[in-house]
């Protein structure tokens, strides 16, 4: 077998990252960004999503497809999905107590399938939340609709724990992991969050319109709210309040934020 240059040269980067990814916990490199999550109706900022990213000492912040799929070879996701949630809930304390008038805020953190799989995720929430002291009505834990499909009946398992402790659940990415209708009327999930692709499309594609719609209404007969991402111009705003939809999420109202931004922002005091 002859030598391949580039083959080796891939073979060090790969074995570089996962070097430096079981270090990034410990060297405390990772960071939540927070993109807010804006009700419709009142147009009033409601909570943020904590979005994972990595301070690579290098390659500077990188987003989670630089470095997930690695993550979750390795085992590493239960420790870094839990420091997530306990740095998400500690910031929310922060933020209740230095804007009380903007209370309630939700603060909604992401968990894959498996983090749901290999960690007893309804203890843990559990615990971080004793330890912050965030009510449980103040988070969401969500998970694609593509993860939730792989072991359906296990997701189910656990998202009938967290409800039990009054916590919010979102079926993420909706609209692109052939979930059926069975599952979804029997899921313990309080939100479906509409996949950006649709959304983006709005008043410049009639599908995109009646797919949207189609979940709007479907959520509503189910007595779920609906969250809808990538939205970007005034013209999404309209289209979704006047499909009822519940809240909006996207660049319209800004870009995923840091700590600090976060604090300029509320301080604002925008509404849509």
């Amino acid at each position: 077998m002859m030598f391949d240059p580039a083959m080796h040269e891939q073979a060090m980067v790969r074995l570089k990252l996962e070097a430096d990814l079981r270090q990034a916990l410990e060297r405390q490199e990772f960071r939540l960004e927070y993109q807010p999550i804006v009700a419709l109706k009142s147009g009033h900022v409601a909570g943020f999503e904590a979005l994972l990213r990595w301070e690579h000492p290098e390659y500077g912040l990188t987003k989670p497809e630089g470095f997930l799929e690695v993550a979750m070879e390795l085992g590493l996701m239960p420790k870094i999905g839990e420091w997530g949630l306990r740095e998400a809930c500690r910031q929310l304390t922060l933020w209740h107590a230095e804007f009380p008038t903007v209370r309630p805020l939700t603060v909604s953190v992401n968990f894959s399938l498996h983090q749901f799989a290999y960690t007893d995720l309804a203890a843990l929430v559990t615990d971080v939340l004793l330890a912050t002291g965030v009510d449980a009505s103040s988070l969401k834990i969500e998970i694609t609709e593509s993860d939730m499909m792989q072991h359906p009946d296990a997701v189910t398992e656990v998202l009938k724990q967290l409800e039990s402790q009054g916590i919010h659940t979102c079926l993420d990415d909706f609209g692109t992991g052939y979930s059926s209708l069975n599952y979804l009327q029997q899921l313990p999930i309080t939100f479906l969050k509409i996949d950006q692709s649709f959304v983006r499309r709005l008043g410049a594609d009639d599908d995109a319109l009646a797919i949207v719609k189609t979940i709007i209404v479907l959520a509503h007969q189910l007595g779920r709210q609906v969250i809808a991402e990538g939205v970007e111009t005034a013209e999404h705003l309209t289209i979704l309040r006047s499909l009822g939809c519940e809240y909006g999420q996207g660049y319209l109202f800004a870009k995923p934020l840091s700590c600090s931004d976060v604090s300029s922002f509320l301080a604002l005091g925008r509404h849509w």
